[in-house]
């Protein structure tokens, strides 16, 4: 370690979803936040107390207003990672495939950051298309290896079937 480096003071655990359909791809959301637009796939923050999977199921029906099985572990952060919004927290985040077991409680928007005013935490959801879905999608390096990822295993559904 160089003197130049500087020990992170926090560590943030984030879980997300990964929700494919055949028909309509892969759902992401649209936010907007500390004055940045970004996409990421829907999740949000562990809470002390609280398992992942707990986690995300919350999450999901806080943003959502929908039911999901928490299916898959697909991927955890493997590498070191500071935070986009804090140069001071570490960000390790956790990366789940899930099923919808009811449909969203929200209007799913047809474009990309199709929210009603821009404001802070201003959030949409959205599908891409299998065609259309690429890591570029993606704002963050984390959201981006797993789209990689995701990509893939959604090419070779089609395929398979």
């Amino acid at each position: 370690m160089t003197s130049s480096f500087l020990l992170p003071e926090k560590l943030v655990i984030r879980v997300y979803g990964i929700l494919l359909d055949e028909v309509k791809g892969i759902l992401v959301a649209d936010e907007f936040q500390s004055d940045m637009r970004f996409t990421k796939f829907p999740g949000g923050g562990l809470e002390l107390g609280e398992g992942t999977k707990d986690c995300l199921i919350r999450e999901w029906k806080e943003e959502l207003g929908q039911q999901i099985k928490v299916t898959d572990h697909l991927y955890t952060t493997d590498y070191f990672q500071i935070s986009a919004f804090n140069s001071k927290d570490q960000l390790l985040s956790i990366y789940y495939r899930v099923k919808a077991l009811d449909e969203p409680g929200v209007r799913i928007a047809s474009r990309p950051f199709d929210y009603d005013v821009e404001k802070e935490g201003a959030i949409s959801f959205r599908w891409v298309t299998g065609k259309d879905f690429h890591e570029n999608v993606m704002t963050f390096p984390i959201d981006k290896i797993v789209a990689k990822a995701v990509r893939e295993e959604f090419e070779n559904q089609v395929i398979e079937n």
